[in-house]
């Protein structure tokens, strides 16, 4: 793979199925070249061999489709070119898609009532004045901010105490009906010349507003915060919710699950008995109404000690009651749940478990039974059901994305979505290896190793979190540096998630020693197994947390040739008040003492340093702010380094991931162009 095969990743979404199990929608977005942003449509997928999927949609970038509850109306949301997602409807069988919502700064998720005939959604609400709501004043000329509390802004979206995440209720139109226009001429004269004159959505009339013909959106949630994770109670006649309403929410992690009347009031606090404090991701009453279930993660008697907790299934009766646990809290970790659960029957849910490199499919019931419906070599990304089919989205070392049926505890493939970047680019597939610590400890990983005989020039890949996981889906990085002729190996250090939260907390206050240990003995046990390696030459390279342990590791050991540090947390000190975790993650990761975090700082080593490295950063970076690189490159260049920094405008800290298409390529060009200039192959020599 090279970087001009961007376009051809598809990312696949959740699928959505139809109630009669007969098929399911999906939206698959691609990077784009020409429009440097991400586009892509709906997709139908049915279950039926014989039929194929073909596209519904032909949007710009059309995303998160679901299905109303009766079979008969699709929503999904839509975004322009050069605007933000609102909510659209269509008829299931086909037809022109309407929309719903002008949400200012868009919508961001929404949710089906069970009567099918409204919708609840989410929208980040400006303030008056605040990002376009007055005209003529521009972001330049805007009021100045008064901050008071800890959390007040987020990476990718910027300040957010402005801009709260509120929930509205929108009534879905009959969607036969008479299209409504909006009024001209004499007709737009005699409405704004009526007394009182105002339109249904309480606005003044306006023949170019768009505003005025859409159903109106009623406000449920008011506090100056988010609100998120929204679903209809099974009756209908609430909605459930997750923020943090609590006293003193600015000091802590906590975040609870709330319920508010779909008719409007004050939101009440669903708290189980029994409940501790923790975080929540996400809540929904099962289909039968007798439970809860939600994802959390404990926090400990401090309410801030986050560190590589892993997410849980709860649930609890709907009518209050004592909490139960449903997941084992140690061995099994379903972060990737923890935006949404997917009801199956009438009290179960599926669920999504990081494993060892892997994400598994389980079905957990409210009485505490579960299974496991996939598993193996894949990375399960969603999965719904309906009627009794199973619809799975997934990515694994062949594909970026793609859809299949369960069917008698198999996967039947129903697409092909990365056929084409399979005949246009050679995917290599890594293979798994695991190599033991010095302390005996097992490291498991994955080597792509590209053709040819070799040696082959080696760069040791670290990932970020610390708490997150390699695994064995696609990765374009390691296809990209492989092509380029570089054997590349990836593995998953004490630290990691997916191996149970023993792993993952044994670097608690205690970073960069055994992961250090695990990354090198791993790099150390591939030189000696396969002699198609370059043990003199050799790279590191990471980004966030694998920024921080490629500079560490540099301080330290002197073999690499050379280095890339990309939006590495580098100064545990500075991160306190730049980045907007600061205000907690470094104390949990590193301790609070200034012993302690020098002890484990890149920049308190730095003056050790001898490999020549390139820093990469992104300007709007807030989760690992641009001045730690800035630092880092300069503290370098002083003592004589050889250096560079390469700096991204106008993107944040998931530049590698979701950066504008042309950014990412670049990215990617200036990579292999350090990469030739200190560890050259026949590819790029």
């Amino acid at each position: 793979m090279k970087p001009e095969h961007l376009p051809l990743l598809k990312s696949v979404s959740t699928p959505a199925v139809h109630p009669d199990g007969s098929r399911a929608v999906v939206s698959v977005i691609r990077p784009d070249f020409d429009a440097d942003t991400y586009v892509g449509q709906l997709w139908t997928v049915p279950l039926d061999p014989e039929k194929l999927p073909r596209r519904l949609t032909r949007g710009f970038r059309d995303t998160a489709p679901a299905f109303s509850p009766d079979g008969l109306v699709l929503a999904f949301l839509r975004a322009a070119a050069d605007g933000k997602p609102q909510l659209h409807v269509v008829e299931a069988a086909g037809g022109e898609p309407q929309v719903l919502t002008s949400a200012e700064l868009g919508v961001s998720s929404f949710a089906w009532s069970p009567d099918s005939h409204s919708i609840v959604f989410g929208a980040r609400t400006p303030d008056d004045g605040r990002y376009g709501t007055l005209d003529g004043v521009s972001a330049g000329a805007e009021d100045a901010r008064l901050i008071t509390d800890y959390k007040y802004r987020m990476n990718g979206v910027g300040y957010t105490a402005d801009k709260p995440l509120q929930l509205y209720v929108v009534d879905v139109p009959e969607l036969d009906d008479e299209p409504r226009v909006a009024p001209a001429g004499r007709a737009l004269k005699a409405l704004k010349t009526a007394p009182g004159a105002k339109t249904e959505a309480g606005q003044a009339p306006d023949a170019a507003s768009a505003e005025a013909l859409l159903p109106p959106a009623r406000q449920l949630t008011f506090a100056p915060t988010d609100h998120s994770g929204e679903s209809f109670s099974t009756d209908g006649g609430s909605v459930y919710f997750v923020a943090s309403l609590h006293e003193g929410s600015d000091n802590d992690l906590e975040s609870g699950v709330y319920r508010v009347p779909v008719s409007g009031g004050k939101p009440e606090p669903v708290q189980a008995a029994n409940s501790g404090r923790q975080t929540v991701g996400a809540a929904r009453q099962s289909r039968n109404g007798k439970w809860v279930f939600f994802t959390a993660q404990e926090l400990g008697e401090s309410g801030h000690d986050f560190v590589a907790r892993n997410t849980a299934l709860y649930v609890m009766p709907a009518d209050g009651g004592e909490a139960s646990v449903l997941s084992d809290v140690e061995t099994m970790d379903l972060a990737g749940s923890a935006a949404g659960l997917e009801l199956r029957g009438p009290d179960s849910v599926l669920m999504l478990n990081n494993a060892q490199g892997t994400v598994e499919l389980l079905e957990f019931g409210a009485t505490g039974n579960h299974s496991l419906l996939v598993h193996g070599d894949r990375v399960v990304t969603g999965a719904a059901s309906a009627a009794g089919s199973v619809f799975v989205s997934f990515t694994d070392p062949a594909t970026a994305g793609d859809v299949a049926a369960l069917e008698d505890g198999q996967l039947r493939l129903l697409t092909d979505f990365s056929a084409e970047l399979r005949r246009q680019a050679e995917i290599i597939e890594p293979r798994e290896v695991t190599f033991e610590a010095a302390d005996g400890y097992p490291v498991h990983g994955w080597l792509v190793l590209p053709p040819g005989k070799g040696p082959h020039p080696v760069l040791l890949n670290i990932h970020g979190g610390p708490f997150s996981q390699y695994t064995v889906a696609l990765f374009d990085e390691a296809q990209v540096y492989a092509a380029a002729g570089y054997a590349v190996l990836m593995c998953n250090p004490r630290g990691s998630a997916g191996y149970g939260q023993a792993h993952g907390r044994a670097i608690k206050e205690k970073m960069g020693t055994v992961d250090m240990q695990d990354v090198l003995s791993f790099l150390d046990g591939a030189l000696a197994k396969f002699q198609e390696l370059d043990g003199a030459a050799l790279g590191i390279m990471g980004g966030s947390y694998g920024g921080y342990l490629t500079a560490w590791t540099i301080s330290q050991d002197h073999r690499f040739k050379a280095a890339i540090v990309e939006r590495g947390f580098l100064d545990p000190v500075s991160f306190i008040g730049s980045s907007d975790i600061g205000w907690f993650f470094g104390g949990e990761y590193t301790g609070t003492s200034a012993e302690q975090m020098e002890s484990q700082s890149p920049m308190a080593m730095v003056r050790n340093v001898r490999t020549p490295s390139l820093v990469v950063h992104s300007e709007e970076d807030l989760r690992c702010p641009v001045e730690q690189g800035q630092r880092y490159f300069t503290a370098l260049k002083q003592q004589g380094v050889e250096a560079a920094f390469l700096v991204f405008p106008g993107e944040n800290h998931e530049l590698s991931r979701s950066g504008t298409p042309h950014h990412r390529k670049q990215r990617f060009e200036e990579i292999l162009r350090w990469w030739s200039r200190y560890l050259p192959t026949a590819a790029n020599s």
